[in-house]
């Protein structure tokens, strides 16, 4: 049974040489052709820009993978393939792994050639028999030893990089990660522990030592204080009570959309909410936020359908109240595989308003800045397909279909006639 694992594993191996190879040919190809098209939506990409995002967007789509997915395996396909041609050897014979690889390739992408060669010829070797972790230690000591530049001047571009992501988790959880300069996270970690320390002897305290961390973290982001807990002398329950007095950014709160269902907001059923950007929340969770929420957009679920019967008409401007609509529709980019938040994206036209499309909830998705340049800079396409979806064909010949979000009626039109939808768009054309 072992040998048969480890034969499965070096097919595996022999396979992802492959892939390297024909997703570098595909590279070479596209940076040859010319897959820019003519625009009005500002100036034409160069060849080269336009290949690129072609080749990046097709391989998302046809992989089902992140654009940033698509974007490292044609770097890693690159440097297999031209810069560390023995180790794409290895790969291919089944000696290494593409987790052994992807250490090399890590470790040599800013070296000089002859550093590259030098770091493969000394460690390549060893990655027959190390583990990923010991193999990414040794080549990080030798490419210390080799870069010509000192780790100051690195260090000066690394933090340039500096990022903050989130990434949705199970059971109403998500993981935030930043990327910043170690001193710096060694000081957070620290006063975060120091907060904890300070907790720990409060009355009624009953939070572990990892939950008094998390829980400073979370506060201070959100608010500029953190909390304690006491215990409430009628109930006996343990709640959470303010611990600092003199807030930092005290006030700014985050803006959150949440869909929940009618009933489940009076209290008489307990199905989930929904969280903009993330998907279902708890019931509880749900009616807390829209409890705390100043100031809110009603939107009623059917109890049985969960389809949005209504959104709130209070608001009589109708391009921001049809931008809600479709806010709650899409929740995200529309274009194949994008997670942008549709909050921070474009309204695009599916059709362009310069060839007849309408500003109506038939003819408008939401984009990422990204991808509305995509579609007008390359031979991407899309077209209505009812019922909100949408139909994409990509530069190759492929189609994908995206769906909305959320299953919604459409305002009925002659509400929105009666409110102004003929009025010009709220995007510059042909957007």
């Amino acid at each position: 049974m072992i040998d048969a694992v480890r034969m499965y594993e070096g097919f595996a191996r022999w396979a992802t040489a492959c892939r390297a190879e024909a997703i570098d040919h595909a590279r070479l190809w596209t940076e040859s052709a010319d897959l820019s098209v003519p625009t009005t939506g500002g100036p034409r990409w160069t060849p080269k820009a336009a290949g690129h995002r072609v080749l990046i967007t097709e391989l998302a789509c046809a992989l089902r993978i992140s654009e940033r997915a698509a974007e490292n395996l044609v770097a890693e396909s690159q440097a297999l393939v031209h810069d560390l041609p023995a180790t794409q050897d290895a790969l291919r014979s089944g000696k290494i792994g593409y987790r052994h690889a992807q250490v090399l390739i890590d470790h040599t992408a800013t070296l000089p050639p002859a550093g590259v060669a030098a770091v493969e010829e000394a460690v390549l070797p060893k990655a027959e028999s190390l583990t990923v972790p010991k193999l990414d230690r040794a080549a990080r000591e030798l490419r210390e030893r080799l870069h010509p530049e000192s780790i100051e001047e690195r260090h000066t571009k690394s933090v340039a990089d500096r990022r903050v992501e989130t990434c949705p988790a199970r059971d109403g959880m998500a993981w935030l990660n930043a990327f910043l300069p170690a001193p710096e996270v060694l000081g957070i970690e620290n006063r975060l522990r120091d907060i904890a320390e300070q907790l720990t002897g409060e009355p009624g305290e009953g939070r572990t030592r990892t939950q008094l961390i998390t829980d400073a973290f979370m506060d201070l982001l959100l608010d500029g204080t953190t909390t304690a807990a006491t215990t409430d002398g009628k109930a006996g329950e343990t709640i959470l009570v303010r611990r600092i007095d003199a807030p930092i950014g005290s006030g700014i709160r985050p803006r959150v959309l949440v869909t929940v269902p009618v009933l489940t907001l009076l209290g008489r059923s307990e199905e989930p909410g929904s969280l903009e950007g993330y998907g279902p929340i708890d019931a509880d969770t749900a009616r807390r936020i829209a409890a705390r929420a100043p100031s809110s957009t009603r939107i009623l679920t059917h109890p049985e359908t969960g389809a949005v019967l209504s959104v709130g008409r209070n608001r009589y401007a109708v391009p921001k109240d049809l931008r809600t609509w479709l806010r709650v529709r899409d929740e995200t980019c529309r274009f194949p595989g994008c997670n942008r938040n549709a909050g921070r994206a474009d309204v695009d036209h599916v059709t362009d308003w310069q060839y007849g499309g309408g500003t109506d909830y038939g003819n408008l998705v939401h984009l990422c800045r990204s991808h509305h340049r995509v579609k007008h800079h390359t031979a991407w396409s899309s077209t209505s397909a009812g019922g909100g979806r949408v139909r994409w064909l990509a530069p190759s010949g492929h189609e994908y279909e995206t769906q909305p979000a959320t299953h919604i009626r459409p305002p009925k039109r002659k509400r929105l006639q009666a409110q102004g939808t003929t009025s010009p768009p709220p995007d510059d054309p042909p957007f």
